[in-house]
């Protein structure tokens, strides 16, 4: 059964750092692109980064760029989104998100995923 499973989340100050982790199967994992979008109270969900399966290339949303890094580590089956610099504009709910023919550059673009996770909460206060 495939799964992404996602921790890491919680409150922090602004200015603060957090690391969310994707733990997913390895047929998944290695099979398939990988990334995060999130959704705060009252918006749609929005794409935040995305690492590819072929060569770890990543691509970031332009509000992250800086301050996230999105990685994978192989041996784990798990993805990760180091957060900086936190802003309370990023408090939301992150999902983990995988897809097998996507391209990592279109992800900011309106299209499903094949799998989601279900989510953990970012709560950034200021």
């Amino acid at each position: 059964q495939v799964q992404l499973v996602e921790s890491g989340g919680g409150l922090v100050q602004a200015g603060g750092s957090l690391r969310l982790s994707c733990a997913a199967s390895g047929r998944i994992f290695r099979g398939y692109n990988m990334g995060w979008f999130r959704q705060a109270p009252g918006k749609e969900r929005e794409f935040v980064a995305a690492i590819s399966r072929a060569d770890g290339s990543t691509y970031y949303a332009d509000f992250v760029k800086g301050r996230f890094t999105i990685s994978r580590d192989n041996a784990k089956n798990t993805m990760y989104l180091q957060m900086n610099s936190l802003k309370s504009e990023d408090t939301a709910v992150y999902y983990c998100a995988a897809d097998s023919t996507r391209l990592i550059g279109t992800w900011d673009l309106p299209g499903g995923m094949d799998y989601w996770g279900k989510g953990t909460p970012v709560t950034v206060s200021s």
